[in-house]
């Protein structure tokens, strides 16, 4: 079945759903808002403790890790992801979010090939590119700006 790209975007057009941007957009504000601030009194709170803040801030970023892998598990992140969208990508949260999600979804296949092999399957491009880049600005930094 020959289509033309005319028809092929009439296509795509019908099936996708209509965006809802003066919805989705205040919703993702606040709920990355939300979570930036649940991160603040976390972080106040480990400094009420007697922590400096740079320990502070590490403890925060632990636990919201801990938090987002444990909503993820429980099913609760992917109800968040779907009424805060993109609010939810909050660097710490959406990262761990995006290794715990494969983790959860791939745990019937067993711990060796479902879970181990495929638990960095959405974050491991992250990681590798991440990793790749620091390198590379690492040498540019050593070689020719210090």
């Amino acid at each position: 079945m020959k289509i033309s790209q005319k028809q092929y975007g009439e296509m795509v057009k019908k099936a996708s759903p209509n965006s809802k941007c003066m919805r989705d957009v205040p919703l993702a504000f606040l709920v990355g808002g939300l979570i930036c601030v649940i991160g603040q009194a976390i972080t106040d709170f480990y400094s009420y403790l007697g922590f400096d803040d740079r320990t502070a801030a590490a403890w925060c970023t632990i636990t919201l890790v801990f938090l987002s892998a444990l909503f993820t598990g429980l099913g609760l992140y992917e109800k968040l992801a779907k009424y805060g969208g993109a609010g939810t990508l909050v660097p710490v949260t959406g990262f761990a979010n995006a290794v715990a999600s494969p983790a959860v979804e791939f745990k019937s296949e067993g711990y060796i090939l479902g879970l181990g092999a495929k638990i960095f399957i959405i974050a491991g491009p992250v990681i590798l590119y991440g990793t790749a880049a620091s390198v590379v600005y690492g040498l540019i930094y050593y070689f020719f700006l210090r």
